[in-house]
């Protein structure tokens, strides 16, 4: 009944929709990300997420991440307050309903970063974001993109790619997404990810300049 109802007052939060972005490492979601951020500033925010890890140097709690026990971040996902969460590396990662709710509160479209879990997982809020996937051309292509950076073991390489695979499989699944693009071409690729976004993007503005 709790999760019920923390789950209704979520959805009647005012703001524009959130946007769900998911795509493997390599398929170029960073750098769409940054032209959007870059064209359209003072439009999107990042929610702060929560982990179970411990602060890097330099990183700052509340700013780089939100850092908790594992006692109270199990705590909060069992009391209905996180929209997504996962485990790597035996450290839980999650977003917070609150996090999102502070940047929509800001009247700035809220942009998760996530996998494919995380994306399986909204779809049982009533957060109704807008569900971007984003693509590679190929395995072949991503593989090269990976290499490219020369940033990643053997192994890990390895890991990322059968990762992707399963993820483009998954991605194929009937109304998961509302908008898949294929980054086989920078600039077509922003394009159809900004043609998915103006009607929200207006949105924002309509109510700046109000």
């Amino acid at each position: 009944m709790y999760v019920r109802f923390i789950s209704r007052l979520f959805s009647a939060m005012a703001g524009p929709r959130p946007v769900v972005m998911s795509g493997p490492s390599g398929a170029g979601k960073s750098t769409l990300l940054k032209k959007l951020l870059k064209e359209f500033d003072g439009v999107f925010g990042f929610s702060v997420s929560h982990t179970t890890r411990s602060p890097r140097p330099g990183e700052e709690n509340g700013k780089d991440y939100h850092y908790v026990t594992r006692e109270v971040m199990q705590a909060a996902i069992a009391n209905g307050e996180f929209v997504e969460n996962a485990e790597f590396s035996g450290n839980m990662y999650g977003t917070s309903k609150a996090a999102v709710q502070a940047v929509q509160g800001k009247n700035l479209i809220c942009i998760l970063d996530i996998d494919m879990q995380g994306v399986r997982n909204i779809k049982r809020t009533d957060l109704n974001p807008i569900y971007v996937s984003i693509q590679a051309p190929s395995m072949d292509i991503l593989e090269k993109r990976l290499r490219d950076r020369k940033t990643e073991s053997e192994e890990s390489l390895q890991k990322r790619l059968h990762a992707a695979k399963v993820d483009v499989e998954i991605s194929k699944e009937p109304g998961l997404f509302d908008v898949i693009i294929v980054n086989d071409d920078l600039d077509t690729a922003y394009g159809k990810l900004k043609d998915a976004l103006l009607k929200e993007i207006q949105k924002v503005r309509d109510v700046n300049k109000s």
